[in-house]
Formats: structure tokens, sequence, C-alpha cells
């Protein structure tokens, strides 16, 4: 079906009721690689929740591979990458919760050779005060040309000099197995034969995953591990990460923001560009 985004663009989707509880957060560190280095990350008597989770949270008990239909809008999970991610945490997450999700598609933009789907979603716990609020795009090839705007570029220059920081961080051969029981069923990521289908050689790792990982480690050289300084959040995916690869994560020190790259260190291939991390307080 051809998109139409007179259709599209401020259509509400369904609300999502939805709860979590420190076994969840414990998961979710877990699948990002955390271990003894923090114990923060993965013992429920200090445990402190990194932001990136309030992306995942509402579709955490999601056990059926994900499909592109909204109004306006039905893609081939084939054909569909994730683009972008932010999240603004309007206060600290909670270890355990209960909230309501309210997404909207926000844009929809035509590139010609694909579309760029926006969706944004409000979070609030039941008696309506604000959480978070997450905001993604996806990138569907093959499905541009339909009339729409272009939509702007976002693209965030890093300063002319070495990065502040340089950091390393392996991931592990089987993470986007393990990354798969936060509510990620897309099969681009575990099945080799659906992958092939995409265009890939093999199963790649979930954007969300190394989105996370890369939060993870600004947070821990930049912040001191405190999670709870951490405003705001995003970044742009440029690149594959395939499960096993070592990512290397450039950190540059901008008046009150962190910029944020990473790359393989195995390719040399950039996989996360345009990264902006705002904390509370000022960076430590």
């Amino acid at each position: 079906m051809p998109i139409d985004p007179n259709v599209a663009i401020g259509a509400e989707l369904p609300e999502v009721e939805f709860s979590w509880t420190a076994s969840d957060i414990l998961l979710y560190h877990l699948a990002l690689g955390a271990g003894a280095d923090d114990l923060r990350y993965v013992l429920e008597d200090r445990l402190q929740v990194l932001p990136t989770f309030g992306v995942v949270a509402p579709n955490f008990r999601t056990f059926e591979p994900p499909s592109v239909r909204f109004p306006g809008i039905e893609i081939d999970l084939a054909k569909v990458l994730h683009g972008t991610q932010s999240i603004t945490v309007h206060q600290p997450l909670p270890v355990s919760g209960k909230a309501v999700a309210r997404p909207r598609i926000a844009e929809v933009w035509d590139k010609g050779k694909a579309a760029v789907i926006v969706q944004e979603a409000t979070v609030t716990d039941p008696a309506g005060a604000p959480l978070w609020t997450a905001r993604s795009s996806i990138f569907a090839r093959g499905e541009g040309g339909f009339g729409g705007e272009r939509g702007p570029s976002e693209r965030v220059a890093v300063p002319d000099r070495a990065a502040d920081i340089v950091v390393e961080v392996p991931t592990l051969p089987q993470q986007a197995l393990l990354y798969r029981l936060c509510g990620d069923r897309n099969p681009l990521h575990a099945d080799p034969d659906f992958a092939v289908r995409a265009g890939f050689p093999r199963p790649i790792l979930h954007g969300l995953c190394t989105w996370g990982i890369v939060c993870k480690a600004v947070a821990g050289t930049m912040l001191g591990g405190d999670v709870t300084l951490i405003r705001s959040y995003s970044a742009r995916f440029a690149g594959v990460v395939y499960p096993g690869d070592t990512l290397r994560i450039s950190i540059w020190s901008e008046d009150d923001r962190l910029l944020v790259t990473a790359s393989t260190v195995e390719r040399g291939d950039p996989v996360l560009a345009d990264g902006i991390l705002i904390a509370r307080s000022g960076v430590r």
C-alpha cells in the first residue's frame, strides 16, 4: 500500500498501558552487556535505571515480530531499518512502576528512494505526571516517491579536534539473542535466512542495543556512572553492528552537551552518529 502522508501525519496510535519491575531492568542492563564492572546495573539493593530503558519499556513483554502498519502506512518489515532515536526524561526512571504511553505519527518524509516515518510517544504515570518523551524514526527502503516533503537535515557536527575521550566496548556473539528478550523479536536479529532476505550476510545487532551500550559508556566515562544526571539522549543509526563487534565510542564535551559517535573497531565503519547527551547538572 502506498504511503498516504495526509492520513498518516498526526495520526494517534493506540495507548499502551504497561508496567515494569526490577527484574525487567536487570534483564535490560544485562542485555546491554552490564556486569560486575558496575553493580548499580545488576544488583537490586543499589539498582539505578539507564534512561534508555524508557524506549523499550512499553513493548518489553512483546513476543511477536513487529509489524509496520499504521494509518496511511503499511510496509514490509524486511524493508525497514531504525533511523534515529531520542529520549527526554522528565525525572529519573523508577526501578518499578506503571505508565501509559500515548504514541502518534509526528512526521512522514519522502527521501525519494526511501520514506522516513517519525513517531513520538509521551509517557506518563497513571495519574498523568510526565515521565519521559521518546521520539524515533524508521527508514523504509523503496517506499519513497509518494510526493511528500523531504524533511530537514538534523546532522550534528562534532568539533574539529580529537575526541576528549575514546572508549572501546566489546559486544558479545550472543548479544542480539539476549537483547531480543527485551521485546524486539524482529527476525533480522536472529534468523540468518531473514537477514539475507533483508540484504545482510548474517543477523545484525539491534540498533537500540548499540544505542543503549553507547549511553551506558558515556555515563560511565563522563558522568561518574550516575545515570540520574541524564536529561536527554539522541543519536542516528549510521551503520551495522554484528554481534561480537567491538564499538569504538568517541566523546566530545561542548558547552552543556556531550557529542558522541561510534564505529566498529573491526571495520572502522560508523554505526552511531549525531549523538547528543545532555546532563541535568552539567558534565563532571
